[in-house]
């Protein structure tokens, strides 16, 4: 009986002496910051630059830009110059027809938005960039563009603001 109390303890301190080399790290804010030097955010409101105009696009953009920083950050946002500073356009928003059905007519339109970001830490200047995200979504071409129109250009909106935040603060 001892003998096989000794061997499941021995087993027991062998799996912790194993475990304690594998640890799983992840930050619940998914943001990965020194917050000891970085400690605000600002955001230049985007303007929409693209040939084809919704006004409501903008506007959207960067309320939801700003409420990803102040969501899953501990930054401060300020009006300018943030230890982390966010500026850009959305250079680009048009459709185009996807595919053709069998009778030769467009059977689903692809629409697609560009945003060019400028992006600066002060602290950290090898961490700054100027590129651009896109992002697209389809819809049957049955439907009228007003109809999908907001639900569409907000799921690419979260797509774009999620590879902005990633790129900038995400570090996975």
């Amino acid at each position: 009986m001892k003998h096989g109390i000794l061997k499941t303890v021995i087993a027991l301190f062998a799996s912790a002496l194993l475990m304690q080399g594998c640890t799983i790290s992840y930050k619940l804010n998914q943001a990965s910051i020194d917050y000891t030097t970085t400690k605000t955010f600002s955001v230049e409101p985007f303007t929409n630059r693209a040939a084809y105009q919704w006004a409501p696009m903008a506007p959207m953009f960067n309320t939801t830009l700003t409420d990803r920083y102040n969501d899953q950050t501990k930054l401060v946002q300020v009006k300018r110059d943030g230890d982390l500073a966010l500026s850009g356009e959305i250079t680009s928003y048009d459709q185009t027809n996807k595919s053709i059905s069998a009778d030769g007519y467009s059977s689903m339109v692809q629409l697609r938005m560009t945003v060019k970001v400028k992006f600066t830490n002060r602290n950290k200047h090898s961490d700054d960039f100027e590129r651009t995200f896109s992002s697209s979504r389809e819809y049957d071409s049955s439907q009228q563009l007003s109809s999908v129109q907001e639900e569409l250009v907000q799921q690419m909106i979260d797509d774009i603001v999620d590879q902005v935040f990633n790129q900038t603060v995400g570090k996975w």
